[in-house]
């Protein structure tokens, strides 16, 4: 692609966004031209559309390696980088999914402004995934958060999904309102709001200690609150139970993968290593927030995980399942060495990648469930296999993944996460990473033995609708290939990114 002009470099940034946007306005257009009976495949526009802005997003290609100035663009809004396109890519494909399986919820199959609203959540995902300014940072997650608010609570009459969206609503203010005036803190000490002009100025050593750190504090109770890590994690699994479950899985998968993508950037760019700052004796902010995402992970980890022992509702299962996984991920984060090698941001981008691909296969079949049984609860889901054994395949092959098992995707993103913790010298993070990969077994494979070895009540086939068949081979297919002959070159794709957080001014 060319980025011989700026106009040229600035248009391409911005261009999965541009055709969201576009695609945005065809849903509602097509919600107001189109006949009752047509608007049940709007989702389709949707789903296949993102899917498409996906594929765009990851040929596009970005500038050269090492140029920061060529990468910085829009004012220095947005960053065109590797990282920026891993990350976006994940949320685009999150959001496809996302729309394919909602069509197999009647009540959400023909809105189109549901899909439209879902479509601009995914926009603000994207935009977080490349911010590299504070003002971009806060209007990104705030544009995903306000729509998810929404989203979650969409179903009016059902007193579920309300709850849901006023608790997520409520909690998510609050942790907005402590990250802005973090934020605020930071652009009051510095004056600038590029995050790696502020990286420069706080590494000087200029400023007193404690205002930095109280802001280091602020900011890091937003991005914990986005995770699900502990202790910002109380919200979750009442709003994973409450909401339309499309939108518990692109909660728990483009929102998370985003925060993640923008927690990466945001760290490196504003608390650098000392080793990657020019200038005599700058001041290392850098351990604080290492040790602080290393406690996160063992707390996060290890309460996830004991707390999904005792749940019988599957929806919440997965709650406390994906604050386990944020405490995997955060192992990553902790494990960012100043060596350039870039193997725990990487790790982070891989495993991110396929967490996005299981949680969203394991949501496909529960919906699924729901539909045809009108139950959520583990117990019901005795004989399922033997129902529908491809859907209790591609559910066991998403639990295997979460779990760590091979030849899921999963097995590989853990292995790459505790080799970049031991290669960090902190050994006891990946222990502890280890232990708890043994307690998530047991509720997974909980799960497989009542799906597999108890009588179901029903011999009847639970239908499969072509939107499902779509989610379900795509997802399917990425989890087992990912964790095969597509080990390479996404591994491969996720260094590239991980090296861009070393490219500092």
């Amino acid at each position: 692609m060319d980025f011989s002009t700026d106009a040229q470099a600035s248009v391409i940034a911005i261009l999965p966004e541009i055709l969201m946007v576009a695609l945005a306005v065809t849903v509602l257009a097509l919600d107001v031209v189109w006949r009752r009976a047509q608007r049940t495949d709007i989702g389709y526009v949707a789903g296949f559309g993102l899917l498409g802005i996906a594929a765009i997003v990851f040929l596009v290609g970005t500038p050269p390696r090492g140029d920061l100035s060529d990468q910085l663009l829009l004012g220095g809004m947005i960053r065109h980088d590797d990282l920026a396109q891993i990350f976006r890519v994940m949320v685009i494909l999150a959001g496809g999914i996302g729309c394919l399986i909602t069509m197999g919820i009647p009540r959400l199959r023909a809105r189109g402004d549901f899909y439209a609203v879902l479509i601009v959540s995914i926009i603000g995902a994207s935009l977080a995934s490349a911010a590299a300014d504070l003002i971009m940072v806060f209007l990104a997650v705030e544009t995903l958060s306000i729509t998810l608010y929404a989203l979650a609570g969409y179903l009016r009459d059902d007193d579920a999904s309300t709850e849901a969206g006023l608790k997520y609503f409520l909690f998510g203010a609050f942790a907005s309102a402590l990250s802005l005036y973090g934020l605020s803190l930071v652009y009051g000490l510095t004056g600038k709001t590029n995050i790696y002009e502020l990286g420069r100025l706080l590494s000087t050593g200029d400023l007193s200690d404690p205002p930095v750190v109280i802001a280091l504090g602020l900011v890091m109770v937003g991005f914990a609150f986005k995770i699900s890590a502990v202790p910002f994690h109380f919200w979750t699994p009442d709003v994973y139970e409450g909401a339309p479950t499309s939108i518990t899985a692109v909660l728990s998968t483009a929102s998370k993968a985003a925060s993640f993508g923008l927690l990466l950037r945001f760290l490196f760019a504003v608390f650098p290593p000392p080793a990657l700052i020019a200038g005599t004796d700058p001041t290392d902010y850098s351990a604080l927030w290492v040790q602080l995402t290393a406690v996160l992970a063992v707390i996060s980890m290890t309460l996830g995980n004991l707390l999904a022992l005792v749940q019988s509702n599957i929806k919440r299962l997965l709650a406390y399942s994906t604050i386990a996984h944020a405490g995997y991920v955060l192992i990553g984060v902790a494990a960012i060495s100043t060596d350039k090698s870039g193997d725990g941001a990487a790790a982070v981008a891989f495993y991110l990648f396929m967490y996005v691909l299981s949680n969203m296969l394991a949501f496909a079949v529960v919906i699924l469930f729901a539909s045809a049984t009108g139950s959520e609860q583990i117990r019901d889901l005795a004989g399922f296999a033997r129902r529908s054994p491809w859907l209790g395949l591609a559910m066991t092959v998403a639990l295997l993944s979460l779990a760590g098992i091979p030849p899921a995707a999963g097995f590989v993103g853990k292995f790459l996460l505790f080799r970049a913790a031991v290669d960090a010298g902190l050994v006891w993070l990946a222990l502890a990473g280890v232990a708890n990969v043994i307690i998530g077994l047991y509720y997974y494979l909980v799960i497989v033995k009542v799906m597999y070895m108890e009588e179901s009540p029903s011999d009847e086939a639970v239908p499969v609708s072509t939107p499902f068949k779509w989610a379900l081979t795509i997802s399917a297919a990425g989890v087992l290939l990912f964790g095969t002959l597509l080990v390479t070159p996404l591994l491969d794709w996720a260094t590239d990114a991980a090296h861009a957080l070393y490219v500092l001014l």
